[in-house]
């Protein structure tokens, strides 16, 4: 089922606008009052963590929208992000920001291969591309932050 032209900017509006919670956190992290900037680093992490286990749940839909042979594996792989963003949360900061960022590495690269592609329009993979980078470039920018 293709999406409207509508449909489709308003999911390119959608993934842009996931984009600022982590900007906002970011920018409070660097330049907030002290206070702010503890508690901007903590909101950063739990939001990451969301995101990633968010992005799993896509996968999940694609398979089972998707009724094909190799499903039950990318169901499994489906659950990944998620196990990997909760454990995050346990760390200590550097750590599961580290953690964290090699999820949205390894959820990215699912993304562009072969069979993470099935199921999901050009458009939607360029958004993710574009997303994911934003997302590492800011995972990178509080780790250095945070002398990581």
């Amino acid at each position: 089922m293709k999406l409207l032209c509508s449909d489709r900017r308003l999911a390119w509006g959608l993934g842009i606008a996931g984009l600022i919670p982590f900007a906002a956190a970011l920018g409070l992290a660097w330049w907030g009052p002290i206070a702010w900037q503890i508690m901007a680093i903590y909101s950063f992490v739990y939001y990451s963590a969301v995101i990633l286990s968010f992005l799993g749940g896509v996968h999940w839909g694609a398979a089972i929208q998707n009724a094909r042979e190799g499903n039950r594996r990318r169901l499994v792989l489906a659950m990944v992000p998620s196990l990997i963003a909760w454990p995050a949360l346990m760390m200590n900061t550097v750590s599961g920001l580290w953690v964290l960022l090699a999820g949205f590495v390894l959820i990215g690269g699912y993304d562009v291969s072969r069979e993470g592609r099935v199921g999901f329009p050009r458009w939607y993979l360029i958004l993710r591309l574009l997303l994911t980078l934003f997302v590492l470039l800011f995972h990178i920018l509080l780790l250095f932050r945070l002398g990581g």
